[in-house]
């Protein structure tokens, strides 16, 4: 599994990394529509939306969300991400409200009807606010090379990810969340968050920041990473929910669409408001 879960790394990185440093900003845009679009489509999943039709107009109202977002934001000299920013510290406030959830992991765990309307209130405050981060990020013309800097967004939860796993498989002794997700470790949550800030520290020098800013770029890589832990988690509290190993079975090693950007989606609005508010 880990040599498979590798070589769809190997592919999919360096497609992610060109889409992400040469596509203009509407385009990477559209690109990113499309993949979180898929990850939600999962999410009606887990939440047992079985109807297609059901699934389907849902779909379409989460794209009209985010098509009012950017019709909304027009202005006379061009886009305020005003919307976008908001929507972001929306995000961040409903990934707090989720570790409520993560700690009551019975709740909305059965098959009726008002378990599913809290997941898909969760998937619509998980899924609209990260498309946000992802286009004030890459977008921000306040910056020289905003799209490294979603690029580095990115990498801090990748490595996180990474190193989680890998500390986890070498140095696991105890359990993280048992109840919720059997495999992580205290011991991989640390590796994840040393990887993840190294690497928030490492990709931000190729972004502009500078030496003076280092820390606070740290800082804010520890906060993303560890949001991106509460997001796999909550992932797989809907999972278990289910009785479900994977999302789906798009991606071979690694599962579904939601599956990779579990973490992603609860980082991305961290990172974004941390990089505003300290200034770098």
């Amino acid at each position: 599994m880990t040599k498979t879960r590798l070589l769809a790394s190997l592919v999919m990185a360096p497609v992610a990394v060109a889409a992400i440093l040469l596509l203009p900003t509407p385009w990477m845009i559209a690109l990113a529509t499309v993949v979180l679009l898929a990850g939600l489509w999962e999410w009606f999943d887990l939440a047992e939306i079985d109807d297609t039709l059901a699934r389907t107009v849902l779909l379409i109202a989460h794209v009209g969300v985010m098509v009012a977002i950017v019709w909304a934001s027009r202005w006379r000299e061009g886009y305020t991400l005003v919307l976008f920013q908001v929507a972001a510290i929306i995000g961040i406030v409903w990934w707090l409200l989720a570790l409520l959830w993560l700690a009551r992991s019975r709740f909305a765990s059965d098959h009726e009807s008002y378990a599913r309307v809290f997941k898909l209130a969760a998937a619509a405050l998980a899924v609209i606010p990260a498309w946000c981060a992802l286009a004030w990020l890459h977008g921000n013309p306040e910056d020289a090379h905003p799209q490294r800097w979603l690029l580095t967004a990115l990498a801090v939860v990748w490595a996180a990810d990474t190193g989680a796993y890998f500390a986890g498989r070498a140095f696991g002794r105890h359990k993280l969340a048992p109840k919720i997700s059997p495999n992580k470790t205290i011991e991989g949550l640390i590796g994840g968050l040393i990887a993840g800030t190294a690497a928030g520290v490492g990709f931000s020098l190729y972004a502009g920041a500078t030496h003076e800013q280092l820390p606070k770029v740290a800082l804010v890589s520890v906060a993303a990473a560890s949001f991106s832990v509460i997001g796999d988690l909550f992932e797989s509290l809907l999972k278990r929910h289910v009785g479900v190993k994977d999302s789906g079975r798009l991606i071979p090693g690694h599962g579904g669409v939601l599956d990779r950007l579990d973490g992603v989606l609860a980082a991305l609005p961290v990172f974004a408001l941390g990089k505003a508010v300290l200034g770098f």
